[in-house]
């Protein structure tokens, strides 16, 4: 791995792509376990997860569906702190299992919009996993039930996450170079 350049932004290596394969294969085992005889409706949250939820998907032997809701909340390399709802949700959650998936829980801004959406569908249970975890940047008392990695708070690109819309095909992690 080598240093990358995204527009005016430098970043170095940070995480391998097998150690990403790594903790994608963990979770989905967790998940099978968990879920066995079970029907799962996991809700990806786009852009930055369609890489992970792609991959998780390979590992998952549960009768399941998969559906995507887009929010944004960043803003370069800062989250802005507001999340504005652009997909909304198209499926009977009623009584389902519902396993939000997400590249990335930093704030918890984002889970906290999403858990408040959810709650008027009524379904029976809601887990959130996602694939990097910064429990120091975290501020909500949600818990977070599958984490990938925890990992510092710095900023990340790479394997769906983005710098202004770049990076996201990068099959590692890459944190950005402040030097």
């Amino acid at each position: 791995m080598k240093h990358v350049q995204l527009q005016d932004k430098k970043f170095a290596p940070y995480i391998a792509e097998e150690q990403i394969q790594k903790a994608v294969k963990d979770m989905a085992q967790k998940i099978n376990l968990d879920y066995r005889g079970k029907e799962v409706i996991f809700l990806g949250i786009l852009n930055g997860v369609f890489m992970f939820a792609a991959d998780l998907m390979k590992y998952i032997d549960l009768d399941c569906q998969i559906s995507f809701l887009k929010l944004a909340s960043y803003d370069g390399t800062s989250s802005s702190g507001t999340v504005k709802r652009l997909i909304g949700i198209n499926e009977n959650l009623k009584g389902h299992i519902v396993i939000i998936l997400e590249d990335i829980v930093d704030s918890g801004f984002t889970i906290d919009h999403i858990m408040k959406q959810l709650s008027g569908y009524e379904p029976d249970e809601i887990k959130i996993a996602t694939l990097f975890f910064k429990p120091k940047a975290y501020k909500m008392d949600i818990p977070v039930d599958y984490v990938g990695m925890e990992i510092p708070n710095a900023f990340i690109v790479g394997y769906g996450l983005d710098y202004n819309g770049f990076g996201r095909n990068l099959r590692s992690l890459y944190k950005l170079d402040e030097n």
